[in-house]
């Protein structure tokens, strides 16, 4: 498996603020959001390296935040997205504040940035900050995320018209999948960082109609439940001592459906529990590639959660100390010290037999507060819950990262 690392620098943009670029468009009909970048594009350099250790981290970072967020009914992260929009925000994280958050999500000392431009995979970032007089925004914080983000800036009087300036950027970004990330605009905000992601992607191999066929899954309440089963061969296999599963590409080869299934007997809290970033990293990077019977639920899955404390749990607790958290590369206010108030994270997924349709936001919310052989065929069959990812195959990463507990919800 190919590993590609790309830092993105944007030269030539003219800081008053930064925003609208060519991969990121504005709210439309704003009526509160100024555009500080109006008119104004940059000149964007790829510069690929690979670094082992940087794909480690993150892979830890994946793993370590499903093991916070798994619960009884189904779960679905984008580690990408939340990733991202906590970079964004790491750029303004001063002292051991910085340092937590760079140790939680496993990110070098330089940021580590990657290539996203693929036609199934739309990313894009946008921060909008207060014009209220009592916040004093850093220029240098708007720069570094134009240059290493893309991100579009906006000044915004953060009443009605920036909940829906905000809302209505994220239902564009994720192609109408999540109408609404922000339920309310906090008296104390004086920032949201957002990131939104949307995937979109036949499969290589479409399933015909005689490869529908409903079948039981069986919950871990020992209930089952009868849904349409996508049955197909494949010829990516993977397995070790607590799983096997199977890798099913998209249209290009660029990204690719993996399923993991515990050994029986197994639940999936004790799997998730048992993995770590190293052994997910052996998984992806060990295809065995052989025929592979498989079968799985065509299913849809939305999942919503306020990430701040997993995100504690996880080692990241300055960022969320109202009195001790240092954000002064982000900006300063006279009302208080600067720290995160919320990490929102919204997904939703959709599974059938032409591909699939996923998407993520994540807003970070400072306020100042205080070639193929055939031997022995194997098998993976989906009938009860599993884990399951959209992996970058080139960079060997999981874009979006779950279980299904039951495909009925």
């Amino acid at each position: 498996m190919k590993h590609f690392w790309i830092i993105f620098l944007a030269c030539a943009l003219v800081i008053s603020g930064t925003g609208c670029n060519s991969s990121v468009s504005c709210p439309a009909e704003s009526r509160g959001s100024k555009d500080l970048m109006e008119g104004i594009e940059g000149n964007v350099v790829f510069i690929c390296y690979d670094d082992e250790s940087a794909r480690s981290g993150y892979l830890n970072f994946s793993v370590g935040l499903l093991q916070q967020c798994c619960a009884a009914e189904n779960t679905l992260l984008s580690p990408l997205s939340v990733y991202t929009a906590l970079s964004m925000t790491a750029e303004g994280a001063r002292g051991e504040t910085g340092q937590q958050m760079r140790a939680c999500l496993g990110m070098p000392e330089e940021g580590w940035f990657w290539n996203f431009n693929r036609e199934a995979l739309k990313p894009a970032n946008a921060i909008w900050f207060t014009n209220d007089d009592r916040f004093t925004v850093n220029p240098d914080f708007l720069q570094t995320n134009a240059d290493r983000y893309g991100a579009g800036i906006y000044s915004a009087p953060f009443d009605a018209s920036t909940l829906r300036d905000i809302n209505r950027w994220v239902e564009e970004q994720t192609d109408g999948m999540i109408p609404e990330i922000l339920d309310e605009i906090q008296p104390d905000a004086v920032m949201y960082l957002v990131n939104a992601l949307a995937f979109e992607a036949e499969w290589e191999t479409v399933y015909t109609e005689n490869q529908l066929r409903e079948r039981d899954f069986h919950r871990e309440d020992e209930k089952t439940c009868r849904v349409e089963f996508l049955h197909g061969e494949e010829s990516g296999y993977l397995e070790n001592d607590i799983a096997t599963g199977f890798m099913k590409y998209y249209k290009g080869g660029d990204y690719a459906f993996v399923a993991l299934l515990p050994r029986e007997g197994m639940t999936i809290e004790e799997f998730v529990d048992a993995l770590d970033g190293e052994m997910l990293k052996t998984l992806l990077d060990s295809v065995e590639y052989t025929m592979v019977d498989t079968a799985m639920p065509a299913f849809e899955a939305e999942y919503g959660a306020d990430l701040v404390q997993s995100l504690q749990e996880m080692g990241m607790v300055l960022a969320f100390d109202p009195e001790n958290a240092d954000f002064s590369g982000l900006g300063t206010s006279s009302r208080g010290n600067i720290s995160i108030n919320r990490v929102i994270h919204k997904t939703c997924i959709r599974v059938t037999s032409d591909g699939t349709r996923a998407a993520a936001a994540t807003v970070v919310e400072p306020t100042d507060a205080a070639a193929l052989v055939d031997p022995e065929r194997k098998t993976v069959t989906l009938d009860r819950p599993f884990l399951y990812m959209i992996v970058d195959t080139q960079a060997g990463i999981p874009v979006f990262l779950g279980t299904l507990m039951n495909p009925e919800k």
